[in-house]
């Protein structure tokens, strides 16, 4: 391979959120997102395991509503410079958006999951 074709390869793969290694990220931040993914990843066994004795669409809220609580949890256990996140004043062409995110991902997507949850056969319920 040329040098050049090199070059454009290694600018083309370039780390997007500006670190050069895996030394330079913040380890707390990559733990938190890997605890996240991991309870994330719990949900769906457990409830599998509920959702013959709850209704689909009152497991689905009752999963978010934990979530929530869990935020609400941590926003008060942790000091705010922990979190680091500024507030954002959101525009009126972002409103849409969050409508969207809050209509497909907040609400029709746990409901979606638990109904496909209680419609899961035998066979792909013994996986988990």
């Amino acid at each position: 391979m040329s040098d050049t074709g090199r070059r454009r390869r290694s600018r083309r793969f370039a780390p997007l959120s500006g670190y050069d290694s895996i030394e330079g990220m913040n380890r707390q931040a990559v733990l938190y997102a890997l605890a996240s993914a991991a309870l994330f990843g719990l949900s769906t066994p457990a409830a599998k395991l509920l959702v013959g004795s709850v209704h689909p669409v009152v497991l689905g809220g009752l999963l978010y509503c934990g979530a929530g609580g869990g935020v609400a949890l941590l926003r008060r256990l942790l000091p705010a410079g922990v979190l680091g996140a500024p507030e954002v004043t959101l525009t009126r062409a972002q409103l849409p958006w969050l409508a969207g995110a809050i209509g497909f991902g907040g609400v029709l997507g746990p409901v979606l999951l638990m109904v496909g949850l209680s419609h899961t056969g035998a066979a792909a319920r013994r996986c988990c």
